[in-house]
C-alpha cells in the first residue's frame, strides 16, 4: 500500500469505500498489495473480521484479488472509473513499449476510403428494431464464417460491441454470481478481470501451444464449472492455437458436459496466422466471436457473434434492454471493409508480416537456449524464474514487457511479449536482453 495513503473506517462498509476511494483516485495501482488483515484491524481499532467483511466485499465487486501467500492486492482492472490507467504501468520515453497486446498500427488498412463509400451510399434511415444486426452484415458474415470452418448450418447471428462485450453479455445471459468458469490459464487479462466483476469465478484450465489440455478441462467441468471460454488461435498471451487433433479431444469433453456454455473467442481472425478448428457446436449452448478490431483497428469496436438460437437470441434480448444495438454505421463499415479487395490484400499482408516476426522472434530465442511460446497472433510468452526481475532488467534494457501475473492464476511465471512494435532488425537485440533478463543474477543486461 502507498506510504502516503492511509485506510480508514470504523466498520467493513467504510473500510471498504476508503479503499476503493484510493483505487479510484489512483492511490493505488494494479497489484498493490493491501494491508494484512489483522494489521489492519489493528490500526484501525476493529475487529479482524470486520477488515475480513469488507475485503470480500472488494473481492466479490472485482476490485481486489488473493494472492497466494503474498496477502491481497489490487486487480489489474477494477472496475472503477479512475482518473488514470491501472492496466499498464506508464512506459518511460526511450522505452520500446512491447507490452500493450495491440495490433502495429503500421500495417492497419485506412478506413478513409470505405468512410466515404459508406457516407455517399448509407441507404434508408433505420429504425430502432431493425438495427440489431443488419441483414447485409448477416449475409455476408455466414458465408465468410463457413468457409472457416465455423458449423453455420443451424446458427444465428448477432452484432456486439467488440469480444469482451460479446461474453460479458453471453455469460450474465446463462450464469448467476458465484457460478464457475472454466478458462485458459495463462489467459487474457481482462476476461479474468471481468468474470471478477460479475463475481463469477475462473477456475484455470492448463494450455500448451496446441490449446488447452483435455484433462485440465474434463477436471474444470468435474468440479462444476458451467461455461468454457477458449480462445480457438492467437491465444493471449501464449500465441497457441487450437489443432484438429485437440480439437476432437476437447469435444470429446464437453460431449458429456451439454448443459455447459462454450465460448469460442477468434479476435484476432484474419491476422491469427493458423487455420481455424471450431470446437462447437458439442454442447446445447454455443457462441463463436469474431472480431474486427484486431485486423481493421482498434476504432472497428465490432465483434460478429454466431451460435444457437437461444444463445443468440438471449444475447439479442439483453441488448434490446441495454445499449439496444450497435451502430449501424460501425456494421456498414464492417461489410465494406470485408468486400474491399484491396484492404483484404493489406490485412493479408499484416498477417504474413507478423507470421515472418514471429519465425525471427522464435529463430533468435533459440540460438540463445530459450523456450518462447508464440506461434499465432501477435504476442510471445516467456517462461521467466522470477517476473518481477525479468520485468526490470529488460525495462533497463530498454523494452517494456507485461508481467505475467496479469495473466496467470496457478501457472508458473512468465511474460507476454508484444511482437507488434519489433522490426525485424531488433529482434536480436531483444533476443539478447530477454537471455541476460532470465539468467542467473549479476549478468549485466546489454543496453538497446
Amino acid at each position: 500500500m502507498p506510504a502516503q495513503y492511509q485506510v480508514t473506517g470504523d466498520n467493513a462498509a467504510e473500510i471498504s469505500a476508503s479503499i476503493e476511494s484510493g483505487v479510484m483516485r489512483g492511490d493505488f495501482v494494479w497489484g498493490s498489495p493491501l494491508p494484512a488483515i489483522r494489521a489492519l484491524a489493528g490500526d484501525l481499532s476493529v475487529s479482524p473480521a470486520t477488515v475480513a467483511k469488507a475485503y470480500q466485499e472488494l473481492r466479490r465487486r472485482g476490485v481486489i484479488e488473493a494472492d497466494g501467500r503474498k496477502g491481497t492486492r489490487v486487480r489489474s482492472r477494477p472496475p472503477i472509473a479512475t482518473e488514470r490507467s491501472l492496466m499498464r504501468l506508464p512506459v518511460p520515453e526511450g522505452v520500446l513499449d512491447l507490452s500493450s497486446g495491440e495490433p502495429d498500427v503500421r500495417v492497419l488498412p485506412s478506413i478513409s476510403s470505405a468512410l466515404r463509400r459508406i457516407a455517399d451510399d448509407t441507404g434508408p434511415p433505420q429504425g430502432y428494431a431493425s438495427a440489431i444486426a443488419m441483414p447485409e452484415l448477416i449475409d455476408i458474415a455466414r458465408p465468410r464464417l463457413a468457409a472457416d470452418g465455423v458449423p453455420m448450418e443451424n446458427a444465428a447471428i448477432a452484432a456486439t460491441s467488440g469480444t469482451l462485450d460479446a461474453i460479458e453479455r453471453l455469460l450474465t445471459a446463462h450464469l448467476r454470481p458465484g457460478d464457475a468458469v472454466a478458462v485458459e490459464d495463462p489467459g487474457w487479462a481482462n476476461l479474468l478481470d471481468l468474470l471478477a466483476a460479475l463475481d463469477l469465478r475462473a477456475f484455470p484450465v492448463t494450455i500448451d501451444q496446441e490449446g488447452p489440455h483435455p484433462e485440465s478441462l474434463a477436471a474444470a467441468l468435474h468440479s462444476g464449472a458451467r461455461a468454457f471460454v477458449v480462445t480457438v488461435r492467437a491465444q493471449n498471451p501464449t500465441g497457441a492455437a487450437v489443432s484438429a487433433a485437440r480439437a476432437a479431444q476437447l469435444r470429446g469433453v464437453l460431449s458429456v458436459k451439454p448443459e455447459v456454455l462454450l465460448i469460442e473467442d477468434d479476435h484476432a481472425a484474419e491476422l491469427a496466422g493458423a487455420p481455424l478448428h471450431c470446437l462447437g457446436p458439442v454442447t446445447e449452448s454455443w457462441a463463436f466471436i469474431r472480431s474486427a478490431s484486431k485486423p481493421f483497428g482498434p476504432d472497428l469496436r465490432i465483434a460478429v457473434v454466431a451460435g444457437d438460437e437461444t444463445t443468440i437470441a438471449r444475447v439479442v434480448g439483453r441488448m434490446r434492454l441495454g445499449t439496444g444495438w450497435v451502430s449501424t454505421v460501425l456494421q456498414r463499415l464492417l461489410v465494406c471493409l470485408w468486400l474491399d479487395e484491396e484492404v483484404t490484400s493489406l490485412v493479408r499482408h499484416a498477417a504474413a508480416g507478423y507470421a515472418r516476426r514471429r519465425e525471427l522472434l522464435r529463430e533468435a530465442f533459440r540460438e540463445r537456449g530459450l523456450a518462447v511460446e508464440g506461434a499465432t497472433g501477435i504476442n510471445a510468452w516467456v517462461r521467466v524464474p522470477d517476473e518481477t526481475r525479468a520485468v526490470g532488467l529488460l525495462r533497463d534494457a530498454g523494452y517494456a514487457v507485461a508481467p505475467g501475473s496479469l495473466f496467470r492464476i496457478s501457472t508458473p511465471p512468465g511474460v507476454r511479449i508484444t511482437i507488434s512494435p519489433l522490426d525485424e532488425s531488433s529482434i536480436p537485440a531483444l533476443a539478447d536482453a530477454v537471455a541476460t533478463a532470465t539468467g542467473p543474477p549479476g549478468l549485466t543486461t546489454p543496453s538497446r
